[in-house]
C-alpha cells in the first residue's frame, strides 16, 4: 500500500463525495477515477443515467456544463452541474437523476426544474433543450 499526502480542499472534496461511516478515501477516489466501489464490498447500487444524458448525446449540453435559477424576490441564485452521466450535481455534491428533484432541494419547493434551470452556456431552459433533443430523436 502507498502513501499520498493530499490539501484541505482535496480532502473536502473527498468528503462531499463520501458516505459517511462507510467509504475511506480511497473507495472515493476509486469510484471518481476507476469507476469502483470498493473491492469486494457494495456501498449500494450502481446509479443509472440521468435524465440529461440523452440532452448530451443530442450534443446540446456537455458534462460540466453549469445550471442555474434565479430567484429574484428571494434574491437567491441556485446552480448546478451537469455530470458525465447526465445527472445533476449540486455544489455540496449530492445528485439527482433528475433536475425537479434537484431544484427542489436547493429551494425547498416542489418545482420544475426542467422549466426553470437554465442552461448557461446556452442561455436556454433545460425544457427547450429537451424539445429539441426529442424532435432530432424522431
Amino acid at each position: 500500500m502507498r502513501k499520498i499526502e493530499i490539501d484541505d480542499e482535496v480532502f473536502a472534496y473527498l468528503q462531499r463525495r463520501s458516505e459517511p461511516l462507510v467509504d475511506t478515501p480511497n473507495d472515493v477516489l476509486r469510484r471518481e477515477f476507476l469507476g469502483n466501489g470498493k473491492s469486494g464490498k457494495s456501498t449500494g447500487p450502481e446509479r443509472g443515467l440521468g435524465g440529461l444524458m440523452f440532452v448530451i448525446d443530442a450534443g446540446l449540453a456537455a458534462p460540466g456544463d453549469q445550471l442555474v435559477h434565479h430567484q429574484p424576490r428571494l434574491h437567491r441564485t441556485h446552480e448546478a452541474t451537469i455530470t458525465a452521466d447526465g445527472w445533476v450535481e449540486l455544489p455540496d455534491g449530492r445528485a439527482f437523476a433528475q433536475p425537479s428533484p434537484a431544484l427542489k432541494a436547493q429551494t425547498g419547493s416542489d418545482i420544475n426544474g426542467w422549466g426553470q434551470y437554465t442552461h448557461v452556456p446556452s442561455g436556454r431552459k433545460l425544457q427547450e433543450l429537451r424539445e429539441e433533443a426529442r424532435s432530432a430523436q424522431d
